[in-house]
Formats: C-alpha cells, structure tokens, sequence
C-alpha cells in the first residue's frame, strides 16, 4: 500500500484538495469547492486519467461540512479513489502568513495554530479558513499527522537590510512590522526546477523569479536562498496585481480616506480588491479580458498593460543590481506561463541587462521550456509551478520522521 498525502488549501469561501499517493508522487484525485458558506456551493471533482470532471451540488454552511464532502466523495464507491480514509497517511495545509516564526514547513500542535491564529491581524483574508480547514481535518482524521506548510516560510533568509521598514523600530519590537514576502512555496519549487534546468548547482545560481497570477510577486534568489522579494509586510506591496494596487505612495492611504470618507476597513478593501488592474483599466481583473480589450483600442487597457509591464521591469532591474548579476528569470503561475504577449513585453529593451527573448520560442504556454535567444546571457525560464507537490513532499517528509 502507497502513502496517500491529501494536501489541502483552504480559502475564505473555498476548498483546493490534491491525494498523492507519494510512492510516485501521482495525483490520484483532485478538486475544487467553491461557494463555501455561501448557497450554491459546488464541488468540482476529478480522478486520476479521469476524462470528466464529477459536479457534486450540495450547500455547505461551513469549512467543517465541506471538509467533510471531501473525504465522503474521495471515498465514495462512485467517485472516490480510497477504499476508506485509513488509506490517507498525512494531511498537508497550506498556510499563507507564519510571521517570522517558521523557516520551513513544521508538524502542527497547539503552538503553532496559535502562531496561525496571532498572524490573522497580517492576514486576515488567508489564516482564518487556513486555521478552520486544518482543525476540521484534524477533527475528522485525528489520529494522522498534519502539517503546516507556510507561504512566508521560503523568504525567511532575507537579512534585516532587506525585510527592515525605515519606519520607528518599536514598530518591529512591539508588532513584528517587517517584510514578509508570500508565494514562497511557488519560488522555492520554480528555483529548485530552474538549477536543473540550467544544469547549476543550486548554491551556484542567481536566478530572478516572477510569480505572475491574479496575485504576483517576485523574489531575487541567491544559491537558493531570499535575499530580497517585492511582497511585503502584507500580499498588497509590489507588482499590479488583478485587484491589488502594489507599490504606492503611503500617504495616498490617508488621502483616500479622508476625500472617500472611507474607514480602514473600506480602505483595506479598495486598495486590495477594487485597486490594480481592475481600477485602472475599469475592464477586469483578468488579464485575458485586459489584453483582448486592449487590442481592441481601449486606451486604459493599454495603459494598464504598460503599468503592469513598468513594474516588473523595475524589480527585475532592481534585482539584478542586488545579486549583482542573474543567470536566469523564471515565469510562473498562471500569467507567467501562459500570457505570451505579456512575456515579450517585459523582456522587450532588456538587452543590456543580457536578456534577450525568442519570439518563436516564446509562443507556448503551460510547459517547461527555455524561451530565451540562444546568444540571451540570462536565460528565460517558463515554468509551471507546483506548490501542492512541494507541500505533499514536506508533509511526507515530516510525516516519516
């Protein structure tokens, strides 16, 4: 019998899920629950080589009910791929914020849920359905291991020159106001591919990645470790992002306030789900829509794209100053490996810095591949991420032991 991993990443109104049976790391199910909480919840189910994906429709009032359809329909006769939930040996969570408390992925007991639960002020849209989804899992399957795999985790080898805010340095002492960084698990799965994929020693790399999704980030690593990312203290500093604003001016916070008449609350929210390139453009938070709108004739959709562009060229510059050179750039996540245009756009004028982009290389999405002009110094990576392998590895890892 295999060692079944179910990894699961819990939302504030959903519920991702993966079983790898870690023998060979297959995925022998995976799935999607939307609508958590709300009616018209909907469980969107797939096996192993399934050619269809199983709807299941049934409302669920919360994170516990729908935890519990999970496991129901993983076992089921009709839709499941275990006999019974004694088949499944671990369970991996998906934490976004550990603060500075964990570098790596750690067993969880009261402790660190309570670790969990002190970072909901830093987090508040990402720990409380990450707390609610492991303590349903350990309510439900209590006698297996479960382990916490941070997202903050991967950026805890900043020095304090790079994660230090000039800001007054109680700020730190009484709060822990630093630099975080998030989709740590995505930059550490896309730099370790990247090393082989340069045919590198990891200690021996310097490579620039870009986590480019509905949320973006990037990080400058060095021997595979963070020496500086764009996220910050909160997943609101750095790129444009679909509906985050990235970097501003801080005192544009108070104006918004006082000329909106908005209380934190309303500020936190405009600034993180009407911002980016949903206000800028007024098309959409996806850029599939901006990028068609745009070469339609849409004049802020095409201001939005030359933003978005702006800013990553900007940290890319930024970056490569800091490791003092780049072997390699590495595009992931959804837009990263799939927006072709936007790719060439941000590589476009880069010569100097050594990066020179194939045009007709660079036509593909969703696979591993070198896009980069063979005399490019720097080479230009796509790589599919994978965060729910690396947290399947951790868990088996921690497990085992």
């Amino acid at each position: 019998m295999g060692f079944n991993v179910l990894v699961v990443n819990c939302g504030s109104s959903s519920i991702k899920y993966q079983v790898f049976d870690m023998t060979d790391e297959r995925v022998l199910a995976q799935g999607l629950m939307d609508r958590v909480g709300i009616p018209g919840t909907k469980l969107t189910h797939k096996r192993e080589n399934g050619t269809a994906d199983t709807i299941i429709q049934k409302d669920m009032s919360d994170h516990s009910q729908g935890i519990k359809l999970v496991l129901e329909t993983l076992t089921s006769a009709e839709h499941g791929v275990i006999k019974d939930l004694a088949e499944i040996k671990a369970v991996g969570h998906r934490v976004v914020h550990g603060a500075d408390y964990f570098a790596g992925s750690v067993l969880i007991n009261a402790e660190v849920k309570q670790v969990i639960q002190d970072c909901f002020d830093i987090a508040p849209l990402h720990n409380p359905p990450n707390l609610m989804g492991i303590e349903a899992c350990q309510y439900l399957m209590p006698d297996i291991p479960h382990v916490a795999v941070f997202d903050t985790a991967f950026h805890q080898t900043m020095e304090p020159a790079h994660y230090m805010y000039a800001l007054p340095y109680e700020l730190y002492e009484k709060y822990k106001v630093r630099r975080y960084g998030f989709h740590g698990t995505s930059h550490y799965y896309v730099t370790q591919r990247a090393a082989a994929l340069l045919n590198k020693a990891l200690e021996d790399t310097k490579i620039i990645t870009l986590h480019l999704g509905n949320g973006a980030s990037m990080a400058a690593i060095d021997g595979g470790k963070v020496i500086n990312t764009s996220m910050g203290y909160t997943p609101l500093e750095g790129l444009v992002m679909g509906t985050r604003c990235g970097d501003i001016d801080p005192y544009l916070v108070i104006f918004i306030m006082e000329k909106l008449n908005l209380n934190p609350d309303e500020v936190n929210d405009y600034l993180n789900k009407k911002s980016g390139a949903l206000g800028l453009s007024g098309v959409s938070s996806d850029f599939r829509d901006i990028t068609e709108a745009a070469e339609a004739g849409n004049q802020r959709a095409q201001l939005t794209l030359q933003v978005y562009v702006n800013r990553v060229k900007f940290y890319i510059g930024a970056y490569m100053a800091l490791l003092n050179g780049c072997d390699g750039i590495v595009f992931t996540a959804g837009l990263g490996e799939n927006a072709i245009d936007i790719r060439e756009m941000i590589c476009e004028d880069l010569g100097f810095l050594g990066i020179k982009i194939d045009k007709e290389k660079n036509k593909t999405r969703g696979k591993e591949v070198d896009v980069a002009d063979d005399d490019s110094r720097v080479r230009i990576l796509v790589i599919p991420t994978n965060e729910e392998l690396v947290i399947a590895r951790d868990t088996y890892t921690i497990s085992k032991a």
